[in-house]
This record gives C-alpha cells, sequence and structure tokens, in this order.
C-alpha cells in the first residue's frame, strides 16, 4: 500500500520505519530539512515508562495560581486571546480530577511498558548506537512536599507491578557518585530500574537511515500548505514543492497536527507547550572520572530532567502555555541550566548549548491514535513530553492498524473518540 506519513519527528519516522518493514511503499513528509529537527532535537533524553504521568494532578490547579506569580515556575501559562487554548486548558482542569487522573496515570504506565518493548525490539533490528544508556533513572526529592508526593507515586507504581526501590542518600550516592557534594540535600530518592535514556535526535537519523535502505522516500523541506480530498477521503496533500498522493495517510506533525487536521474538519485537543533543555559538555564518554551525573536524574522540586549522552550532559525542563511563539526566551534556559548544575558545582555550564521546542501535549498527557471520520486518515499525535517514550508504540499500533490486525495494546482512552462532546 502507498501510505504518506505526515512528519518526520521521532514519531514519524518510527511509524515509517515499521510500515516500511511490513512491506508497504512510504512517503514522508517534512518542512525541515531532516529527521527530528523540531520536538525531538534536544528533548530530555528520558524513555520514562516508568517515570511518567499525567501533568493534570489533582494538585495541580491550586499550584497554578502560586506559579503564576513565580519568574522561575515550572508550568506558567499565558493566556492569549485563543479560544482553543482555553477550551484545552478547561480539558486540562477537567483531567485534575483524582478518578480522571488515577485511570490516565495507569494507561499511560502501561503504553509506556509496551513502548519500551518495542523499542527493544527495533534496537535488536538495527543495532542503533544513540547514547543510549540502561541504567534506569533516579528520581531526586529535595523539598518535604516532594518526600509527601513520593509514597503517593510509589503505590501507583506497585499497583502497576513496575519495580522501584527507595534509596537512602548513602545508597543513591553509591549508584550515582557525582551526588556526594550534596549529600545533605537528598531528602529522598527513588530508583527505576527499568527506564532508559538516550539521544533521540541520534536514534532518529539512524533510523531513518534504515528507512531509506528499505525504500521510504523521505520528502524534506516540504512544507504542507493544503489538503486536496475527494468523497471525505484524501487524495493528495500540497505543499510548497507539489502535490503527493497516497492511499494511507498518517498524521503526525506534533504540535502542528491540529492546524491540517482543521482542513479535514477534525478537531484535535493537542496544543504546544513549550520546553527548554540545555546541552553541557563535560569531557570524556560515560566512563570517564570526572563530577558529571553517569545515570539519568529528575529532580521533582524543580521538574527537570537530567541524561548524560555520552561527552555531553542534557538538561530539560519548563512548560510554557503559550501557543507558537517559539523563541528562546534567556532566563528561562538558565533557569533548566541553574537548577540542573545546582546539583553538581563541579560542573562548567559556561559552554551550554540552548534549545527550546514544542511538546504536542493532549489535556490528559496520553497520545490520539488510530482512526477518525476521514476514512483513510490514521492518527499517531499529541505525545506530549512523551514522544521519546511513546514513539514505537505508537509505531506498532499504526502498523497494525494498517495491516488489520487488533493491536496488542488496548487503546481504550487513546483514540479521537475520548474527546467527543
Amino acid at each position: 500500500m502507498g501510505i504518506v506519513v505526515l512528519g518526520a519527528g521521532i514519531v514519524g519516522v518510527t511509524t515509517a520505519y515499521r510500515l516500511a518493514r511490513d512491506g508497504h511503499k512510504v512517503t514522508v513528509i517534512d518542512r525541515q530539512p531532516g529527521p527530528a529537527l523540531e520536538a525531538s532535537f534536544a528533548n530530555a533524553a528520558q524513555i520514562a515508562a516508568a517515570l511518567s504521568g499525567p501533568w493534570a494532578a489533582p494538585g495541580v490547579p491550586g499550584q497554578m495560581l502560586d506559579w503564576m506569580r513565580r519568574a522561575d515556575s515550572p508550568m506558567r501559562f499565558r493566556l492569549k486571546a485563543d479560544h482553543r487554548q482555553w477550551l484545552w486548558g478547561l480539558r486540562f482542569l477537567a483531567e485534575c480530577r483524582r478518578d480522571r487522573f488515577e485511570t490516565t496515570f495507569r494507561r499511560m504506565l502501561e503504553f509506556g511498558q509496551y513502548s519500551q518493548t518495542m523499542l527493544a525490539g527495533v534496537k535488536q533490528e538495527t543495532g542503533l548506537a544513540y547514547d543510549q544508556l540502561e541504567k534506569g533513572i533516579l528520581k531526586l526529592c529535595t523539598t518535604p512536599e516532594t518526600v509527601a508526593d513520593l509514597a503517593d507515586f510509589e503505590a501507583i507504581l506497585q499497583r502497576a507491578e513496575i519495580p522501584a526501590r527507595r534509596l537512602s542518600a548513602e545508597e543513591a550516592i553509591a549508584l550515582e557518585p557525582a551526588l556526594e557534594p550534596v549529600r545533605g540535600r537528598l531528602a529522598a530518592c527513588l530508583h527505576l530500574p527499568t527506564d532508559e535514556s538516550g539521544d533521540a535526535h541520534l536514534f532518529a537519523r539512524g533510523l531513518a537511515d534504515r528507512c531509506a535502505a528499505l525504500g521510504v522516500d523521505f520528502r524534506y523541506g516540504q512544507d504542507i500548505r493544503d489538503v486536496e480530498m475527494h468523497k471525505g477521503e484524501i487524495l493528495s496533500v500540497r505543499t510548497n514543492k507539489g502535490e503527493i498522493g497516497g492511499e494511507l495517510f498518517v498524521l503526525a506533525l506534533g504540535s502542528h497536527s491540529p492546524q491540517l487536521a482543521r482542513k479535514l474538519g477534525l478537531s484535535l485537543p493537542v496544543y504546544p507547550v513549550k520546553g527548554y533543555s540545555a546541552t553541557v559538555p563535560v569531557g570524556g564518554p560515560v566512563g570517564d572520572s570526572n563530577s558529571a551525573p553517569k545515570i539519568s536524574l529528575y529532580i521533582a522540586e524543580k521538574k527537570v530532567a537530567m541524561s548524560r549522552l555520552g561527552d555531553r550532559l542534557r538538561i530539560a525542563g519548563m512548560a510554557d502555555i503559550a501557543g507558537y511563539d517559539l523563541t528562546l526566551e534567556q532566563p528561562r534556559a538558565r533557569q533548566v541550566l541553574e537548577a540542573g548544575l545546582s546539583l553538581f558545582p563541579g560542573i562548567d555550564g559556561g559552554r551550554a548549548e540552548f534549545w527550546c521546542g514544542l511538546r504536542p501535549l493532549t489535556p490528559d498527557g496520553l497520545p490520539i491514535l488510530g482512526s477518525c471520520k476521514v476514512p483513510n486518515l490514521l492518527l499517531n499525535t499529541g505525545h506530549g513530553t512523551y514522544g521519546w517514550t511513546y514513539a514505537c508504540g505508537s509505531a506498532q499500533v499504526i502498523a497494525d492498524l494498517v495491516a488489520g490486525r487488533t493491536p496488542d495494546h488496548d487503546l481504550s482512552g487513546m483514540t479521537l473518540s475520548r474527546f467527543a462532546l
């Protein structure tokens, strides 16, 4: 079958790979000059199947009032004259109910585990190297509030039968010796041994090369402008360089999915959330002895993630809900850098490279997968901060649906129908 994948981020490339492996003729369209150059380019690098969870949590509405007053708040909501932002925000608040939170959390954990299994299969098939580490993620709590929240998180993981181990400061330092200088700040630590980290951009580039070897046609530098329809189905997409037709289309445009969806009469509750990262040179590879951590970390108080990527340290965080503004605000970027380096005083952040990107977030935090009212369109979007975590699982779901197979993973609560009014 001739299939056109719209988008060459980590989600689009993994989808193209799985479809090509199934023998389909695949074309991928992206406005960028190469794969994974937007939200996937310099993200937190964590494959957080266990360290996941909805942003829409019971305590968030109250916290947001405080965050709006703080310049260093982890989430910042800038109100705009945009009814889509307001509608998204109201849906987000509705998801903060305890019952909705717990249901979504369970689904996120289950899909994260499934996707991690699919990633393992891709790694075995391809042998790709992408500065990956399989040492788990260490969640650090440095305030009484984050310690109090940890028990609830542990209980959710226990119900999902996901391994997690509470560590003392001494045990955490034994696992990550670079934490020794801040021993006194480690109020509580939780090790999630099944999680991973790795450079999503490197992975996507390598997988795109494997896709090309399988015959996938990448059309880079092509901005999708419009869609040609006939009798309710898509005939082709019109780009700045001409029309591209296909029998089936997969929408994987991340934060830009809603604009194209509206041309098809679809309303996708996906809104861009800007995140920031700093990538810091730290000398030699992971095996070298230096002051940089060698395990992926998450600082609960700051909601900042850190991942070692060979001779680099990636620090990422913040959430600016402010539309499609891609301005790299230096104060916000430096807050991310300082939050990470505050635990590692021996690291020089003077050569940090800053970045920001738009994460496509749904109100509940789960992606939107599967069919819609356009018969020859499948949706694969809205992954939020978990695009890297969920990419391979989402790709397998799409490939199964194209082949007429029932996906191994239950799609309850993950299709567009959950947002029906």
